[in-house]
């Protein structure tokens, strides 16, 4: 017996308004789930600026250019929605929380992970910002570290380590008004680097150790794995759109045709890495798609331009994770993705200022309209879907537990996840 439920994702971002729907099959008895994307959209970007609204009405607008297009493609009414959050104003800390366990007998129940997650997140915050992800990232029973889900364990005192998102409150409210304006309600914040990071990464890379880098338009954001968990996060307030400004200036032309030369310059790279062909330095700008009779130096432009704006990225990455010593603790390196990755000369300067592996990193998990979404751009809405597929197949399993009566769900976990773990 399999359900099946619409689940949306929508990113407002810098650069583009992307809207993307999912049919998601979730089966009731192995809670293997199948996402399936049946509508796709991506509009320019009006009064979004670096994450944040700017001017609410062209945010409306833009945003219903995009969800009427995806609801024409999937056939569908959109109503709600996962909604990415990025910014300037994300910050995140690392929590401690202990409890004593309720039962007599010492069995650890879910209302004693409930207390101490609770316990964990009572951290004094500005009355301007609210939490928006309280996210485990190991248990510790009665001294025991690493403990992934203590329910059904024995022990006398429950302790957590949890990773806090936070976010300003004025953000969260534009954006969620802007959807309302829209006719849609908001299912949950997601931070741009969290849903990414459900598209992209495999188990492995978290397991071992990572550094997620999505460049946005306006910011960059970044999402630190250790041992599974999200144990980083946080954004810098430099993008993709940078190195088009950059472009734009030093070859005197209009910001259109500063993003065609950029676009252009990788489509070439790209092409000539294909047929193993070496490509002239000296390029027509006619031949990019540009109304300018200049001929320039490819060097130039990669060298001159673009990569000392990657570098400076990347050198700001560094300095975020070397804060609290992360560099040492992700030998799966770093994977770039969000619509910069295919900037040209991206991974050489990732290497270059990090010192760690690098590659591009694709959205995947799911079937259907894929040739439309799997390129880096569209890494946070294919990861909206996921992390919402995810947390619906965690409350199909919360109701099967419920109707059945099921004493608790350590054990059935395990035997669930070992089920999915044997699945292509």
């Amino acid at each position: 017996m399999s359900k099946k439920r619409i689940i949306v994702g929508i990113e407002l971002g810098s650069s583009k308004i992307a809207v993307i729907v999912g049919q998601v099959q979730i089966d009731q008895v192995t809670l293997y789930k199948e996402v399936s994307i049946i509508g796709v959209s991506s509009a320019e970007s009006q009064g979004i600026r670096k994450g944040q609204i700017v001017n609410i009405e062209e945010a409306v607008d833009a945003t219903i250019t995009g969800v009427e297009a995806a609801e024409r493609m999937a056939g569908y009414n959109l109503d709600r929605a996962y909604l990415s959050i990025g910014g300037s104003h994300i910050s995140s800390y690392n929590s401690h929380g202990v409890v004593a366990v309720s039962d007599s007998d010492g069995e650890i129940t879910e209302g004693d992970v409930e207390r101490v997650i609770e316990a964990a997140s009572a951290v004094s915050l500005p009355s301007s910002r609210e939490i928006i992800h309280i996210l485990p990232r190991e248990f510790i029973v009665d001294g025991e570290t690493g403990v992934r889900d203590p329910v059904g364990m024995s022990g006398v005192r429950l302790e957590v380590q949890t990773h806090l998102v936070t976010a300003s409150s004025a953000a969260i409210k534009n954006l969620r008004k802007a959807l309302e304006e829209v006719g849609i309600q908001v299912e949950e914040f997601v931070f741009s680097g969290l849903a990414s990071g459900e598209a992209v990464l495999t188990r492995t890379e978290k397991e071992l150790g990572c550094v997620l880098v999505d460049i946005g338009g306006g910011t960059t954001s970044i999402a630190v794995y250790i041992e599974g968990a999200l144990s980083y996060s946080g954004e810098i307030p430099i993008g993709a759109n940078n190195v088009t400004n950059d472009l734009a200036i030093g070859l005197r032309v209009s910001l259109d045709t500063a993003e065609k030369v950029k676009l252009s310059l990788s489509k070439m790279e790209k092409k000539s890495k294909k047929a193993k062909e070496k490509l002239d330095d000296q390029v027509d700008l006619k031949s990019l798609g540009v109304s300018d009779s200049r001929t320039i130096s490819q060097k130039t432009l990669k060298e001159g331009i673009i990569r000392p704006r990657l570098n400076e990225i990347f050198t700001m990455v560094k300095l975020q994770i070397d804060k609290d010593n992360l560099s040492v603790r992700v030998p799966s390196g770093v994977i770039v993705t969000g619509g910069g990755a295919g900037t040209v000369g991206v991974i050489e300067s990732a290497k270059r200022m990090m010192s760690l592996p690098v590659r591009i990193g694709n959205p995947k998990g799911v079937s259907g309209l894929i040739d439309d979404v799997i390129n880096p751009s569209f890494a946070t809405p294919v990861g909206l879907i996921l992390y919402g597929a995810r947390k619906e197949s965690s409350e199909s399993f919360k109701s099967i537990t419920s109707k059945f009566k099921l004493p608790s769900k350590g054990i059935l976990v395990k035997l669930i996840n070992t089920f999915k773990d044997l699945l292509p």
